[in-house]
Formats: C-alpha cells, structure tokens, sequence
C-alpha cells in the first residue's frame, strides 16, 4: 500500500469510529462505515496475499477465509447474546450463498476477462463440493423432523447440539486431511515447486502475519459499527429483517472476501480466489454455524439449527450451481456471470418478501 492509501485507510477508520462513539445520525455512520471497510478490506487482501506468497495459495486462502470470517462470528456472537436467532440465521445464509455465488462468481468473471482459461485442481474443487453438499444435508434434516412433527422443538434443540458437534468435528478433520495428510494431492501445484507469484511482496514474513491480525481487527470492529446501523436504515427504508440479513449484514460482512479473492483472481491465481469464497463459506456452515449454537446454549438458551425453507432452498441453489460450474477445476468469464445471475435472481425475491 502507499503513502495515500494508508493515510486514507487510518483517516476513513478515525471518522467512522468518532461518527460511532459521537452518535451521529444513523445514515452518516453508514456512509462513512461503508467507505472505511472498502479501504480496511483491500489492505486485509494485500496483507492476505502477502502471506499466501510465504505460506503458499492453500493456506493463504485459508488464512484469509478464517481472518475474514473473524468478524461476522463476533457479529454473530453479539446477535446471539440478544436473542436475534432469525437474524443470526439469515445472516448466516447470506453469507454463505453470498460467498459462493457473489465473491466466486465476481472473482471467476473478472479473472476470466483478462485470462481466458483459468485452472485450478479438479481433486480440492471435488472435496469443497461433497463439503458443502453435507452442509446442506446437516441443515435440512432437523427442519424436515421438525416441520413434519416428527421431533418436539425441545427435541430439535437437542439434535441441533449433536448435529453441530458432528460438524465441527468434520471441519477439524477435513483442515488435518487437507492441510497434513493429503496437501500434496490437494495442492494447486502438481509438480511439487513452489508457486510464482511474480514480484517479491514488499512486507517481510512477520510484518505480512502482523499486518494480517491488525487488518482482521479493524474489519471487526468497522463492521460492528456498520451493523449497528443497519436497524435504524431497515426502519426507515423498509427493508424486511431477513433481506437486510441475507444480504446487507453478509455483504458487509464478507467485504474483506470480496476483495482479496478478486484481486487475487484478476492475478490468474484463482487456486486461491476459490479458496477463499468456497473455504469461507464452508467454515461459516461447518464450523461458525455449529459454534454459533453451543454459544447460544451457554448463554443459557439454545438457538437450533433450523432454517426456513427459502433459506435452505437459497443455500441448495448455491451449492448446486456453484458445485456444477466449479467441479472440473477449470474456469471461465461466461461461468462468473452466471453465478452473479443466480445471486441477483436470490436477492431480488428475498428483498420481496
């Protein structure tokens, strides 16, 4: 980043912190929020690709999925503690068809402009595909049971903290499967050498990893104040509690994404670009989800895992057409715009309700 930049990032943060402890009128903290994190964003992506340079595409990627994610769980923490689960819930969802059909489908478009073909390996893209479809099994099952009566609510409750535990235990599993036991079959890099990145990073290894917490810290705290004002906006606009929810709250949350995938995307590095969107958005429902609910039980009340049936209709349609389009590790413009397309058709139908 240069001089200008970094003077920017600092004065934006400075005026969206004072707008937030000043109490000023609700829409002038958005404003202000909304251009703090464009600027706190892109210096998470230039501090997430500095480290993907030293610790390779795979864990940079991973890196930045779970720096980015840091933010929407605290988010997510504060919303559970007051007891706002349909929020919490929508706000999940949106993050994740939002990651898988926004962020990638921004990433492969934008890419796929300046390189024709873009390619990554056909093994991990397999793997995140099986991933998220078991996502989708874990979250339909407890609404079907409950739906259809077959369980008690406070049954539900109890599935909803086994099916959570079996989760979390999965993703833990999965990070030692892909990150120990079999990296070498699931690396971007079949012949073993390190990857080329072009010009040498200007940070060094410590600095890059030091950059990348303080980025993740001013994310967290620029997206709750962003959030904050996100009640007031809805009552004034109109916008219904699970529009602002599914999208404005994951939009934001997910802005660090937005950028690093992309920049990294239009660099022909969407090896990592689609471990960002796609690693991002199997944390979110394998692993933030899940935690999300043992929080709520110590808190002393269970929030389940039941999502209403257009979210998890929203949730299989982002999985199905992103699964379909990124399953022979091979991408292309055309492949990133339909992905937008589906997110749009998403958006519009949830901001009707």
């Amino acid at each position: 980043m240069n001089k200008l930049t970094s003077v920017l990032l600092i004065l934006t943060f400075c005026l969206s912190a004072a707008a937030h402890y000043l109490h000023l009128d609700p829409l002038i903290q958005f404003i202000l929020s909304s251009i703090a994190v464009i600027f706190v964003a892109a210096f998470l992506g230039k501090a997430t690709e500095s480290v993907a340079h030293y610790a390779g595409e795979r864990l940079g990627g991973f890196l930045n999925a779970t720096f980015g994610n840091a933010a929407e769980l605290i988010i997510a923490i504060f919303l559970v503690r007051e007891g706002l689960y349909d929020m919490v819930k929508a706000s999940l969802t949106g993050s994740i068809i939002g990651n898988l059909l926004l962020v990638l489908g921004l990433s492969i478009f934008l890419g796929g402009l300046k390189y024709k073909t873009q390619n990554f390996n056909e093994s991990l893209a397999g793997m995140n595909g099986s991933l998220m479809t078991v996502a989708v099994i874990a979250l339909f099952v407890p609404a079907v049971f409950l739906n259809t009566h077959t369980i008690t609510e406070n049954q539900t409750k109890t599935l909803s903290l086994l099916v959570a535990g079996i989760l979390i235990v999965s993703y833990l599993a999965w990070i030692l499967f892909s990150m120990v036991t079999h990296k070498d079959l699931l690396t971007d890099y079949s012949d073993g050498a390190e990857p080329d990145h072009g010009e040498k990073p200007k940070w060094s290894k410590t600095r890059s990893i030091i950059y990348l917490v303080a980025a993740t810290v001013m994310v967290a705290f620029v997206s709750e104040w962003l959030v904050g004002t996100l009640e007031s906006l809805t009552t004034q606009f109109g916008f219904s509690e699970v529009f602002v929810g599914a999208f404005l709250v994951a939009i934001i949350g997910n802005a660090a994404e937005h950028s690093a995938a992309v920049l990294l995307a239009m660099k022909n590095k969407i090896g990592a670009a689609v471990e960002i969107a796609v690693g991002s958005s199997l944390q979110i429902a394998l692993f933030v989800a899940p935690i999300l609910v043992f929080v709520s039980f110590f808190s002393g009340n269970t929030m389940d895992i039941v999502f209403t049936t257009i979210e998890l209709a929203a949730i299989a349609v982002a999985v199905f057409i992103s699964k379909s389009i990124t399953q022979d590790g091979s991408t292309n413009w055309y492949e990133g715009l339909l992905l937008m397309a589906v997110y749009c058709i998403l958006g519009v139908s949830f901001f009707l309700i």
